[in-house]
């Protein structure tokens, strides 16, 4: 997806600002293919915008012309805001695209564009332009997360805590507190971090509410304002009517490994590996990057889960394409071993459904045969 033949403005610029709330008409009508940028601090624009996709939708229809791509990009910081013009002035006129951190795919410059999938077909297609992780580098990009701001330059750890200081900051109060009733941040700020320590775990929203203090509804609408955000990603189990002892309930993740390593107080890259978080922290961003790489092909529609029944076999993640299956385990070790694929087999019980390649996604060095249809990825490939 390219915009090279976009201008680009953005409303933080105060004479751009001016123009654009004096005159929305004239602002709208000066650019034949625009992005906007911080478009929520002009909310008049969108009437406008409306007005001009209505008449171009017009004209291809009269003249029988085809669409030639998106005439206007509208991005903002403020998802609230956003959203809520979008759906009242642009619904049905315009495509939305979940814009996530960097992954490690664009850190590294990878020209890897495809949604990922266990397959050794893909495997063999993607280890012509993969970038090796060596172990420490690992840690410190979960570490660091995911913002494009922390990569602009250099930055020690004094920085990367004055960025999550900031946005915090800036979260709770242009976000937040436009949309909810939040009378003490200091409550809201335990949910955060409630929230970052179960990250890679199943939702317990009554636990959640125990610590924060708050009865479980509150903590249920918080917690949609994260998702709604960005923040957080719930994946749902893999269930239909076959089993009645699967179990219902999502699990949470972080989709930014920095902000919750932040929120969690785990200060330096060396924290993470010391402690029981470890595995939770590195399988959130397993899980994330996977995540990133669907958003980043422009589906909306995931079609990830993960197994669990009333027995405790888990599946970690299930990626589902064309009525197949791929199973997929997430474990911190260097040295997999065919156990670790044991319950892959819980999936042949679904019925309509074809269990395709599986993994085991880990700290090894290289893609290792754990059965026929089965092999370890290093982390670097996903």
């Amino acid at each position: 997806m390219s915009f090279k033949e976009h201008e680009y403005v953005t409303l933080d610029i105060p004479s751009v600002f001016v123009r654009a709330k004096e005159s929305p008409l004239a602002f709208v009508n000066q650019f034949d293919k625009v992005i906007i940028d911080e478009i929520q601090k002009a909310p008049e624009l969108f009437h406008y915008i409306k007005a001009e996709v209505d008449e171009a939708k017009f004209r291809r229809l009269e003249s029988g012309a085809a669409t030639h791509g998106a005439r206007f990009i509208l991005t903002g910081s403020q998802i609230f805001g956003l959203m809520e013009n979008v759906t009242e002035s642009l619904t049905g006129r315009a495509a939305i695209i979940q814009m996530c951190g960097l992954s490690k795919r664009e850190l590294n410059g990878s020209v890897f564009v495809e949604p990922f999938v266990p397959t050794l077909e893909q495997l063999l297609k993607k280890k012509k332009n993969v970038v090796p992780y060596d172990y420490k580098n690992i840690i410190e990009t979960i570490h660091k997360g995911s913002y494009p701001e922390l990569y602009q330059s250099p930055s020690d750890l004094t920085d990367w805590k004055i960025f999550f200081d900031s946005y915090i900051k800036t979260y709770i109060e242009k976000d937040v507190r436009r949309i909810a009733n939040i009378q003490s941040e200091v409550s809201f700020m335990k949910f955060l971090r409630a929230t970052a320590a179960r990250t890679g775990e199943q939702l317990n929203l009554t636990g959640i509410a125990e610590v924060v203090g708050k009865d479980v509804m509150t903590i249920k609408h918080w917690l949609s304002i994260l998702q709604t955000s960005g923040l957080v990603y719930l994946l749902e189990p893999y269930y239909n009517n076959f089993n009645k002892r699967l179990v219902k309930t999502p699990k949470l993740y972080f989709m930014d490994t920095g902000l919750a390593c932040y929120l969690c107080g785990w200060n330096t890259p060396e924290q993470l590996t010391t402690g029981a978080v470890w595995g939770h922290i590195f399988e959130t961003w397993v899980v994330s990057e996977v995540i990133k790489s669907y958003y980043n092909d422009g589906r909306t529609l995931l079609p990830l889960y993960y197994y669990r029944d009333k027995e405790k076999r888990e599946v970690d993640l299930i990626i589902e394409e064309s009525g197949t299956l791929y199973p997929v385990e997430i474990k911190t070790t260097s040295d997999p071993n065919k156990a670790l694929i044991n319950t892959f087999n819980v999936l042949q019980k679904i019925p309509d459904r074809q269990i395709g390649e599986g993994a085991v996604i880990c700290l090894c060095k290289d893609i290792l045969p754990l059965s026929d249809n089965n092999r370890a990825i290093p982390v670097d490939m996903i």
